[in-house]
């Protein structure tokens, strides 16, 4: 099955790893699990009472010192980043990770055994659409600690980085367009490093127990001490850019901008993420949600343009009627020989394109859908049509009533059935499929 990146994505199946813990030196296991569409990368402590969880978001982050720790009530957990990156990367959007330990396995340092992981277990495409965050305006960060990131508009997720070490030493500079074959290839194997002058003290405040040369890079002036070659010879800012990613998943929403940082870390990550948040925020409240009225309300035109995006030529509903409870609506489309689709459907004999039709009943029925819940100012997509037929041909001067009755209402998918009439005879039904998202 192709890779739909507009629509969420969890693992197929269970999946798990056992190893040291880089921090506590403790041994660790993980399973990931398949979780439902909007979760989020959820972990779960098998190992305390009642097993509680915790979201991997950036309002639980409260460590960034050499690695991300999330809080949630009593659950701690700490460096999640390569196995968040590793998620994110692969385009899995919904997981949960079960854990009987503080802190997933190390592994080799790098994100290639999570990816394998994932590769192993597999991945299933989701009723849901991913809400993605398009950079609309520069944002930009730094830190004291000389940090500086900015994110511009980009058609994509692009990651440009420049690691510089004290005193400049192994400064590296790479670019990548974020793709689940660019990630598993070229980032996914980058190993966590440490300067030497650094081990000392991170051992004093009881870190890195569990480091070794088989799980991280050590640089000793201008030697590299490892139990293997480097990967890349630009292996550390690669690796860079696998915790930038890891970091920013903690958006909660996939983002397409392009990211340029210089000498980030897990610090600087968290304060740009929160910042990326902050933008999400202050552009939603710009567009305000709309009024939408209820029980037996009418709606005239300039109403309906507030709830959908639609505009000449695709606009499909010039008023809504009425409404009946939650569940059900009528809309009106007056059809005129001024359609321009008449022009070529067809001349000297206009006809109403059935596609047209079915379109109308889906932009009545996401009407009908942004009233339920906390829909309110998101947009429908039309997603699927079954059982559709057409019985009369719909001519010029002909008044559609398009009737709408919601079976389905799950999340922020919908299905309905529905009808369209002339003069009180049917002239086309189907049962729809769509989906609620964010403008």
């Amino acid at each position: 099955m192709a890779f739909d990146p507009s629509k969420q994505h969890t693992v197929e199946h269970p999946v798990s790893i056992t190893g040291d813990a880089l921090h506590t030196g403790e041994k660790s296991t993980i399973k990931i699990c398949p979780a439902a569409p909007d979760t989020g990368y959820l972990f779960k402590r098998i190992d305390l009472p009642d097993e509680p969880t915790a979201l991997a978001t950036i309002g639980n982050v409260k460590q960034v010192e050499r690695a991300t720790t999330i809080v949630e009530g009593s659950v701690k957990v700490h460096t999640i980043e390569h196995l968040v990156a590793a998620l994110s990367g692969m385009g899995i959007d919904n997981a949960i990770i079960e854990m009987d330990a503080n802190e997933p396995p190390i592994a080799d340092g790098s994100a290639a055994p999570f990816v394998e992981m994932i590769e192993k277990a597999g991945c299933i495409e989701q009723d849901a659409f991913t809400t993605v965050f398009d950079i609309r305006e520069p944002i930009h960060i730094e830190t004291p600690g000389g940090s500086i990131i900015t994110v511009v508009p980009h058609k994509s997720l692009k990651i440009s980085c420049t690691q510089v070490g004290p005193d400049g030493r192994f400064t590296q500079f790479n670019s990548f367009e974020i793709t689940p074959e660019t990630f598993a290839k070229e980032i996914a194997p980058a190993r966590t490093f440490v300067f030497y002058e650094d081990v000392k003290p991170l051992m004093d405040k009881g870190l890195i127990r569990g480091g070794s040369l088989e799980n991280a890079v050590v640089i000793r002036e201008e030697s590299v001490l490892s139990k293997e070659a480097l990967r890349y010879k630009d292996e550390f800012v690669r690796h860079k850019i696998l915790d930038l990613i890891g970091d920013i998943a903690l958006l909660g929403r996939r983002i397409r901008g392009h990211v340029i940082a210089v000498k980030p870390g897990h610090g600087a990550n968290a304060e740009l993420t929160r910042a990326l948040g902050k933008s999400y925020d202050r552009m939603r409240t710009m567009v305000p949600p709309p009024v939408i009225p209820s029980g037996e309300a009418v709606m005239d035109v300039n109403e309906v343009m507030r709830i959908l995006p639609h505009r000449y030529p695709f606009l499909m509903v010039d008023r809504i009627i009425g409404f009946e409870g939650d569940l059900k609506c009528v809309g009106v489309k007056s059809v005129t020989m001024n359609e321009p689709f008449f022009q070529g459907h067809f001349p000297g004999h206009p006809v109403m394109p059935g596609v047209l039709q079915v379109e109308a009943m889906a932009q009545v029925a996401s009407i009908l859908l942004i009233r339920q819940g906390d829909n309110a100012g998101k947009i429908g997509y039309f997603m699927s049509a079954n059982k559709v037929k057409f019985r009369k041909p719909v001519l010029p001067g002909d008044t559609l009533f398009i009737h709408v009755e919601l079976t389905q209402s799950r999340r922020n998918i919908g299905k309905a059935i529905c009808k369209c009439e002339v003069n009180g005879t049917m002239v086309s039904e189907g049962e729809l499929m769509f989906g609620i998202v964010d403008r």
